[in-house]
């Protein structure tokens, strides 16, 4: 049994995104310690690289599986899980992840974005080692992702909706444990975002 499942979302339309190609598919620059590579397969390798044991993507849109490298994942267990309802809102696709954490007996999953690839490992690795029902990132004091939320408040997210765990941390504020994170929980939407990032290439951070 896996007590702790990663969850990345990679299902949306990405609409506001006015490339020839899908956002997650858009080729960010090479950084530091990364060659070039598509946005989804940046966010990836972050979370791969957390140490979390057992990661679930969650497609829907577009098919991001080809882009992803598995490899830097080497030590977790990877499933690619297809969204059906993800024109939905972003919650059909995080009771997607949830479902199968549940299939597997995970008592915890840990929630983010294929869209915000300076998350770093070390925040994924944090926010899945910290106690607490809700347990968000914060960037310069600011809330952001990952997002953890151990099972006994899965039935308490809502239906539908593109708030995700928002929701839930606004209704219930005495279960949230915010974790200081390095990197940034910027994402990127627009051409524009993605331009910002080709005119800092030299980091892993808009």
């Amino acid at each position: 049994m896996t007590d702790v499942i990663a969850v990345l979302l990679a299902a949306g339309a990405g609409s506001r995104f006015a490339g020839s190609e899908h956002k997650l598919l858009a080729t960010l620059p090479a950084a530091d310690d990364r060659p070039a590579e598509a946005v989804a397969a940046r966010a990836f390798s972050n979370l791969a690289r957390s140490g979390i044991e057992h990661v679930v993507v969650v497609t829907g849109a577009v098919d991001v599986g080809a882009v992803l490298p598995i490899t830097d994942a080497a030590n977790a267990t990877v499933e690619i899980v297809h969204n059906p309802r993800w024109a939905t809102g972003q919650m059909s696709s995080v009771r997607a992840g949830i479902s199968r954490a549940r299939d597997l007996g995970a008592r915890r999953v840990v929630i983010g974005l294929a869209d915000q690839p300076a998350v770093e490992p070390a925040a994924w690795n944090a926010v899945a080692g910290s106690g607490g029902a809700i347990v968000v990132a914060t960037y310069d004091g600011r809330r952001g992702n990952p997002v953890a939320l151990a099972a006994e408040v899965w039935s308490l997210l809502p239906e539908e909706g593109d708030e995700g765990a928002r929701t839930l941390m606004r209704l219930h504020p005495e279960l949230v444990v915010e974790v200081a994170c390095s990197g940034s929980p910027d994402d990127i939407d627009t051409t524009e975002d993605l331009r910002r990032w080709q005119n800092n290439s030299s980091t892993n951070s808009p």
